[in-house]
């Protein structure tokens, strides 16, 4: 099955015309024809069937046929990391992340950040990409990048864990999990994260946690860290 993304559709919707470029898409590069079945998602559990009624190049139209609804997962899993100086790297982890099962991706700007600019437009469209593979009616969200602190005085959940390497009492993050609960994880930069910034989660009620005995490059850990809570929570 193949699956689109309209984010415009509603349970209400009865007739879509796609955009030009994905109608050239459906059209001319997938070879859709008058009366062929679609299935379009948008984003927040609802997936759509829909019968072409104009096979047009820059005007496909659409004429919902029926909709149905994807169950939610029983917890939300909010990754806060901070972006890494390759954006390809930061590009496979949002990719594999979408894949595996997560809700909210915060890019945190951290003192040892040494990128502080990430592109929008470009992640967007690698999360939507992944959505759509792995046929999931709920895309993540993606938030705007915010400085560590700010991120930490005004995010709250169920469970909240640092990742960081600095030598301490830590618990693995396996045992620390609790399942079929909301959870917020912070995974550093390539320098870790500052002793200051450590202190200031740690005063805010978040975990020190560990991710296995190894060190771990960001997008490694922001993986590991988001299969933990895929796998702990799986039934």
């Amino acid at each position: 099955m193949q699956l689109f993304f309209t984010p415009e559709l509603t349970p209400e919707t009865k007739n879509y015309t796609f955009s030009k470029e994905e109608s050239k898409h459906i059209v001319r590069v997938l070879r859709k024809k008058e009366a062929d079945i679609l299935t379009i998602t948008n984003g927040k559990g609802a997936i759509f069937s829909a019968k072409i009624t104009i096979a047009d190049q820059k005007n496909c139209m659409v004429t919902i046929q029926s909709v149905e609804f994807q169950k939610p997962k029983s917890y939300k899993l909010h990754l806060a990391v901070a972006p890494t100086k390759m954006n390809d790297r930061y590009e496979w982890f949002l990719e594999k992340a979408t894949e595996i099962g997560i809700d909210t991706i915060t890019p945190i700007i951290c003192d040892r950040s040494e990128r502080k600019v990430i592109k929008v437009e470009r992640f967007e469209k690698i999360i939507q990409s992944a959505t759509k593979q792995s046929l999931s009616a709920y895309i993540p969200t993606l938030k705007p990048a915010i400085s560590f602190a700010n991120f930490i005085a005004t995010h709250q959940n169920e469970q909240m864990f640092i990742a960081h390497c600095e030598e301490d009492n830590k618990q693995s993050l396996k045992q620390a999990l609790q399942p079929q609960k909301d959870v917020t994880i912070l995974i550093g930069p390539e320098g870790d994260f500052s002793q200051k910034e450590i202190e200031l989660a740690l005063q805010n009620n978040y975990i020190p946690v560990t991710l296995g005995d190894t060190r771990l490059r960001t997008e490694t850990a922001a993986i590991v860290a988001c299969h933990s809570v895929a796998f702990l929570n799986e039934k």
